[in-house]
Parts: structure tokens; sequence; C-alpha cells
């Protein structure tokens, strides 16, 4: 998958102001209708989000939270309706593109093996990636502002706690300079301090366009707009 991602030549970034106007959004969902064996989560739904918008969706289980991110991303298609993502359609000849401006963190993310630091260090020996290998300089900033202590980079992955592989996980599409972060319950595991640092930092990152499956207070006041799916 990597290798696939790394022959195509990056899409220009509609988001960027230089490249089209503010009102582009940055997510276009249409009449879009997901099913799952055979029952209808979502349909005929519609949403834009716009550069640097902080969008909660909430909703009771198995409302099509989850299988929405997943549709945007490309693993799910809808029967009905389209998405579009930067001002490109969801398709399979755009979406490994679409992809590398998009960090997704499930609720409990799979880090495989290995230390945190390889890790994190791992998606820059692509070819793709390499220009940013810049940024894991930021990786002692980010985990200070994540309320992550510095030793952690030395750990197995799998020794992990929850809400410590969230937060690893946004810290690496941060530092992919993804524009686009999708975020399922990304405080489910995190104590009260731990989710005041996560929202204090997407808040304050205006440039930042996030969509967040949550029920937590914490995170419904971090939204622009909650939109509720049942």
């Amino acid at each position: 998958m990597k290798q696939a991602e790394q022959s195509k030549s990056r899409i220009p970034n509609p988001c960027d102001a230089k490249l089209k106007t503010s009102g582009e959004p940055c997510i276009e969902i249409e009449n879009i209708t997901l099913r799952y064996n055979e029952q209808v989560l979502l349909e005929r739904f519609s949403l834009k989000i716009f550069k640097g918008e902080k969008v909660i969706l909430t909703g009771p289980s198995g409302s099509g939270k989850t299988t929405l991110l997943r549709s945007i991303l490309g693993f799910v298609v809808p029967t009905e309706g389209s998405i579009r993502v930067l001002g490109q359609p969801i398709q399979p000849h755009t979406v490994w593109n679409l992809r590398t401006f998009m960090g997704y963190v499930p609720q409990e993310p799979e880090l495989g093996s290995g230390t945190v630091r390889n890790w994190l260090e791992r998606p820059f020996s692509f070819k793709a990636n390499k220009p940013l290998k810049g940024n894991l300089k930021r990786i002692p900033e980010l985990f200070r502002q994540f309320f992550l202590p510095l030793d952690l980079l030395n750990k197995d992955v799998q020794v992990l706690s929850g809400g410590e592989k969230q937060r690893v996980a946004i810290i690496s599409a941060l530092l992919l300079e993804r524009l686009i972060l999708l975020l399922d319950e990304p405080t489910s595991a995190l104590d009260d301090l731990s989710k005041k640092k996560v929202v204090k930092f997407l808040r304050k990152n205006r440039g930042l366009t996030a969509l967040v499956v949550s029920h937590d207070p914490s995170v419904l006041s971090l939204g622009d707009r909650v939109v509720d799916l049942s």
C-alpha cells in the first residue's frame, strides 16, 4: 500500500488559499446512503466542512459515525451519493493521494510493534514523507502539549495504555502534516487533565480541520458545529 501511495504524485491542496477561495469545503458529503449488512445507517446525508472547522459527530451506537469516517477515507463505499475531499471525488484513482492529506485515529489504534520512537519515525522512511523528516524535532514539544512523558519514546508500543496510543497516533498525524484529522472517540481513554490538553491543542490550531466522533462534553465544547446523527 505504501508503494502505491509513493507512485502517485500529490494532488494540489484546494484548502490552500493560494489555490482556491476560502469558501471551498475541505470535505463535501452529498446525499450519501451508507449500509452495513443490509441495514441503512445513513440515508441521503449531506455535510460540508470548511478549512479550520472542528465538527463533532454524535449519536447513538450504530448510527453510522465510524462508518462515515471510514467512507471519507474510501474504505466504505456509499451505495448512493458522493464524497469529495479537497475538491477531489473519492474514487479508486484519487483515494491514495487524498489519504496523504488525512490523519485517521480510531478509538483503539493498532500500532503494531517496536518502540514509540521507531513507530513515529517509520513513516519518514517512505519517499513521499522524507521531505517532512525535519518535523521529528517537534516530538518533545508535542509530547509536552499532549501531556506525555518523553521517556515514553523508549517504550514498546504494545505496553501503552489506550489513552497513550490515542495521543501518540494524533502526534504522528501532526508530524506528517495531515491537514484533516478524522478522530473516533479520541478522549475515550483519557483522564480529565489529558482531555483538556487534547481539546486545547485542537482548539488553538485554527488551520487544522477536524471531524471528531465523540459524546464527551469536553470535546463537544471544541466543536464549531455538533452534528447529531440520531
